[in-house]
């Protein structure tokens, strides 16, 4: 999953593809570097961001649907507003990826299940608390949005989750969400992992967001070879290359 962030303020790429075709150009060649699924953002999630209205993030995404549709990639749209997710999906994204798991918007499983989008459920914090057993909280707030995403009919094979790395966690428990990576499968869905450039890996390598690449390489393979079906990167080629080494492993263990 490639990211096309739309926005002024996000901690890694804010500003770079704000220009409509500048983003456009970043979307196709995502998708030449081998990406499968376009994932476009039109307001910053990370901590401590100014949220933007509903009509000041639809501005930034309306100029950039359409022709990004166009390129033949599912695309997906990041939000927690339901009328966003009602637009975009109109506009022909088919995946919703909500950085609050449907718990936001009260509207959102709603909006999803009209759409008949697949839906990417984020367990998310509104702050980090060490004290916390972060992956019995993950299990208890997973089972709440399926079961939002139940009752409002969205089929189980078009529901995905993602444990939210930096989203309202310590570095340690972000580590430990790594490493206990493969019991998040319990639940029966698919996972996405998303740790590109954050600051999980800053943490460990002393390093700015531009030169975090290897550390998200690792993040990345450690989750795709313990149960990620997903990753979503700002670097796809190199990824896609990594991943695709993991995957000739892992096809030669099971010969």
């Amino acid at each position: 999953m490639g990211i096309l962030n739309l926005t002024p303020d996000s901690f890694s790429d804010g500003g770079r593809f704000v220009d409509a075709r500048t983003a456009v150009a970043h979307a196709r060649a995502m998708a030449e570097e081998g990406a499968d699924i376009l994932d476009i953002g039109g307001e910053s999630t990370r901590p401590g961001a100014a949220p933007v209205s509903l009509e000041e993030e639809w501005a930034r995404l309306a100029p950039v649907l359409d022709p990004v549709v166009e390129l033949g990639l599912p695309v997906s749209i990041d939000t927690y507003k339901a009328e966003i997710a009602r637009r975009a999906c109109a506009a022909g994204a088919v995946i919703v990826n909500d950085v609050w798991g449907l718990q936001r918007d009260s509207a959102m499983a709603d909006a999803v299940a009209e759409t008949g989008a697949h839906v990417i459920m984020m367990h998310n914090r509104t702050k980090a608390d060490p004290s916390v057993d972060i992956l019995a909280d993950i299990d208890r707030f997973f089972e709440r949005s399926m079961t939002l995403a139940d009752r409002a009919g969205i089929a189980r094979d078009r529901q995905i989750l993602d444990p939210g790395f930096g989203f309202g966690k310590t570095v340690d428990q972000n580590y430990l969400i790594l490493n206990r990576f493969a019991s998040l499968k319990k639940h029966g869905l698919p996972l996405l992992a998303g740790a590109s450039r954050k600051r999980m890996i800053a943490a460990v390598l002393d390093v700015l967001a531009d030169e975090r690449l290897y550390g998200s390489l690792a993040v990345h393979l450690l989750a795709a070879e313990r149960g990620a079906a997903i990753v979503r990167v700002h670097d796809v080629r190199p990824h896609v290359d990594a991943l695709r080494i993991l995957e000739a492993t892992l096809a030669e263990q099971v010969r």
